[in-house]
C-alpha cells in the first residue's frame, strides 16, 4: 500500500526520531523538528512513535491512496480534505482506495506532520528512516513518489487535544559551555529581552531579533570549533542568538550562550516567524525534572484519544454508518 504524491510542497521530508551516535563522524540526528507530533500520531493511530512519518514545512500537498488506509494529521494545522469534504486536524481517518488526501498551507506554526498507519516504510540508513537533506543523506518528497505504508493496521476516528506549541513562548535552557564568557548583566538583559522569531528559519537552525544592541561574549573571537548539538543557543557576531535544530552542524565556533532543553524544542521550532519567544534559565535539577515530566506525558498520550465525533451533514455515506449497536428486538423477552 502506498500515497502517490500528485503536489508536494518544497520542503517535505520523511522523518522519524532520528539517529544517534554519528556526532563523531560529522552527523547530527536530524530527525522530526517536533518529537511530540510523531509520539501524538502514533497515539491517534494506535502505533509505535518509531514509525516514520511525512514532515510539512509550511506547506503539505495531494496525495491519492493505491489502497484503503489509515492517517493522521498533527502538528501545526493545515486546511486539510479527502475528495473535497474538509477533514479535522490532529485527529485519524480511513482514506479508501483512489480517495485523495489534500492539505494546504499551514494555518500557524510551522510543521505539519502526516502518520501512514504502519509507518512510512522506506528503507533504514544508519539506523533511521529520516532524511538529512545537508548531509545528503535521502532526499525529499516529489511529485510522482509513492510513500509506501508498513502493513500494520490502525484505527481511526479518534482525536486529540495537542500540546499549546504553536505561537512561541517561554524556552527554558540550561547553561552551556561558554555561558561565563557572557557578563552577568548581558545574561540578565537576555533573560528579559522579548525576541521574535526571525525570517531566517529551517531545519538547520533559526534566527531569535530583538531591539535593541545585540548579546557579546568576552573574547567570543578566539573560542576554538567544538562539538554542537541542537538545542544550543550559538550567538553570532552580530549579536543574534540562533537556535540549533535537528539538521545542525555537529561543531562550531560561535559562543553559546545556553541550551534549550529538549522538551521545549517542539515549541522552539513550531515558533511562527515573527512570534515572540523568552529565555529563561533553570538549573540541572530542575531541567532533569522537566525533562522526566514531558518523557511520562509521551507515555500517557494513548490514554487521552478520544473519538472523534463528526457532523451527519459532512457524512457523504452515513447509510453505511452502524449508529447505534446493542439493539435488541422488541418481540424478545429479557433474560
Amino acid at each position: 500500500m502506498s500515497l502517490i504524491v500528485h503536489r508536494i510542497g518544497p520542503a517535505c521530508t520523511i522523518q522519524d526520531q532520528g539517529r544517534q551516535g554519528y556526532l563523531d563522524q560529522g552527523l547530527s540526528r536530524s530527525g522530526a523538528a517536533d518529537l511530540l507530533a510523531l509520539f501524538e500520531g502514533a497515539a491517534l493511530l494506535g502505533q509505535s512513535p518509531t514509525f516514520a512519518a511525512l514532515e510539512m514545512a509550511g506547506m503539505g500537498g495531494e496525495f491519492e491512496a493505491s489502497q484503503d488506509t489509515a492517517i493522521a494529521l498533527t502538528g501545526a494545522p493545515m486546511q486539510a480534505s479527502i475528495d473535497g469534504s474538509a477533514i479535522a486536524w490532529n485527529a485519524s481517518h480511513q482514506l479508501l482506495k483512489g480517495q485523495r488526501l489534500s492539505l494546504g498551507a499551514v494555518l500557524k506554526g510551522g510543521y505539519g506532520y502526516l502518520h501512514l498507519a504502519g509507518g512510512i516504510d522506506t528503507p533504514v540508513v544508519l539506523g533511521s528512516r529520516a532524511v538529512h537533506l545537508t548531509a545528503k543523506v535521502g532526499q525529499g518528497v516529489q511529485v510522482g513518489d509513492r510513500l509506501p505504508a508498513g502493513a500494520e493496521t490502525a484505527r481511526t476516528g479518534m482525536k486529540l487535544t495537542p500540546s499549546a506549541r504553536l505561537t512561541g513562548g517561554t524556552l527554558r535552557i540550561v547553561p552551556s559551555f561558554q555561558t561565563a564568557l557572557f557578563a552577568q548583566e548581558t545574561l540578565d538583559r537576555f533573560e528579559a529581552t522579548e525576541f521574535t522569531r526571525g525570517p531566517r528559519a529551517n531545519r538547520m537552525g533559526m534566527q531569535m531579533e530583538s531591539a535593541g544592541e545585540g548579546f557579546a561574549a568576552a573574547g567570543q573571537l578566539n573560542i576554538l570549533s567544538e562539538v554542537i548539538t541542537q538545542g544550543d543557543i550559538q550567538m553570532t557576531g552580530t549579536g543574534n542568538p540562533f537556535i540549533l535544530l535537528p539538521e545542525c552542524q555537529t561543531t562550531g565556533g560561535y559562543p553559546r550562550i545556553g541550551t534549550v532543553l529538549p522538551c521545549d524544542l517542539p515549541r522552539a521550532a513550531q515558533t511562527p516567524a515573527g512570534a515572540p519567544i523568552r529565555f529563561q534559565f533553570v538549573t540541572l535539577e530542575d531541567a532533569a525534572t522537566a525533562q522526566a515530566s514531558f518523557a511520562k506525558e509521551l507515555t500517557k498520550l494513548p490514554g487521552k484519544v478520544e473519538p472523534l465525533i463528526r457532523d451527519p451533514h459532512d457524512i457523504p455515506d452515513l447509510l453505511s454508518y452502524q449508529l447505534i449497536g446493542g439493539m435488541i428486538s422488541a418481540s424478545e423477552k429479557e433474560t
